[in-house]
């Protein structure tokens, strides 16, 4: 089972200790989410001490963005201090006593919980809570300024940002007793609830799905980048099973989650790249543990995996094979296509 342990472990990179927080915690609230954010934002003007009144600032204001989104950010119908950034979006407090807010009521639990992964933390700390000192703020540490330096550091931005969206939207949808499924927008590259009436949007697919590949290439292992710009680092959506034969007849809709995986671009388009093709069979096993990865991250990647590919293991496995089958009978073909260079396996 690919369970979130993976991400975890002493043996994984600090940016996979960061996805594990991001990716797989189990969230009663977003202010984890605002957290990541205010770190990746604090994190890039090189300062290791912060205290609450800097931190308050662009915590805060995250949650007041995101909660012109979506009014739910948390499982809980009451919140002081998510009224006190409602009061400001809506004008009846100004920006120090939003501040001063966020001092006393924002950080009573996150600063605690944000390095817990399941039953434990992760193995490497990003900041050290200073709350007691003089200062009365955290530290960030020589771990955080790595990720920092990285040249994925702006994509783990946007994963953090695309979670937070996912998860909020199934807050909202839960509430009002409905559940969220997600399909794929492909002319938008976005996912969206496959509901009735009017879409929404809810984030782009590519900082949504990156992390669960670590940041790689499904296919050869290289290393992706979710930005614009990045060139040859560029990460495409790819349909694993081609998205071409739904016209041929297929039988279920070939943009749902379980079939969507981000390859490079020289996999999926370049000279000897992927296209329309089938890919050879040794690739099933790997996209089952990628969305076996994205049911134990809960909330609704999770229910709209279930839904489709069934309700434990062996199911969705069987599920997989039996559209491989499908794929090329309807294709005619082997499935058989490979990239021509691959990079050490990493899920």
């Amino acid at each position: 089972m690919a369970e979130q342990f993976d991400f975890a472990a002493s043996t994984e990179t600090p940016t996979q200790h960061w996805r594990s927080i991001v990716l797989f915690g189990r969230n009663v609230a977003s202010y984890k989410f605002a957290l990541a954010k205010s770190l990746i934002e604090l994190g890039s003007a090189g300062r290791d001490l912060i205290s609450l009144e800097d931190l308050a600032i662009p915590f805060a204001r995250n949650i007041c963005e995101h909660l012109t989104l979506v009014d739910r950010q948390g499982t809980f119908e009451h919140s002081k201090f998510l009224d006190a950034c409602r009061y400001f979006n809506a004008g009846r407090i100004n920006e120090d006593e939003l501040q001063t807010a966020t001092v006393n009521l924002g950080f009573n639990n996150v600063i605690d919980a944000f390095h817990v992964v399941g039953s434990g933390a992760v193995p490497t700390r990003f900041f050290v809570d200073e709350r007691r000192s003089s200062v009365a703020g955290i530290r960030l540490t020589d771990e955080f300024f790595r990720i920092a330096s990285a040249s994925e550091y702006t994509s783990l931005k946007h994963e953090v940002e695309s979670r937070w969206r996912l998860v909020e939207e199934a807050w909202d949808a839960k509430a009002d007793g409905k559940q969220v499924i997600v399909l794929y927008d492909a002319p938008r590259e976005l996912l969206v609830p496959a509901v009735t009436g009017k879409r929404k949007s809810i984030t782009e697919v590519r900082p949504a799905l990156n992390g669960y590949q670590k940041g790689n290439c499904f296919y050869c292992f290289k290393r992706i980048l979710v930005v614009n710009g990045a060139g040859e680092h560029g990460a495409d959506v790819d349909h694993f099973l081609p998205h071409s034969l739904m016209s041929r007849g297929f039988p279920i809709d070939l943009d749902g989650v379980w079939n969507l995986v981000l390859a490079c671009t020289t996999c999926n388009r370049g000279d000897a790249g992927k296209f329309a093709s089938l890919p050879d069979d040794l690739f099933l096993p790997r996209l089952h543990r990628r969305n076996e990865y994205l049911i134990n991250s809960h909330h609704p990647l999770r229910e709209t995996l279930i839904q489709r590919m069934g309700s434990n293991e062996e199911t969705r496995a069987s599920f997989l094979r039996a559209q491989v089958e499908v794929a090329k009978t309807l294709s005619k073909t082997r499935a058989e296509w490979k990239p021509r260079e691959v990079f050490p396996a990493t899920f």
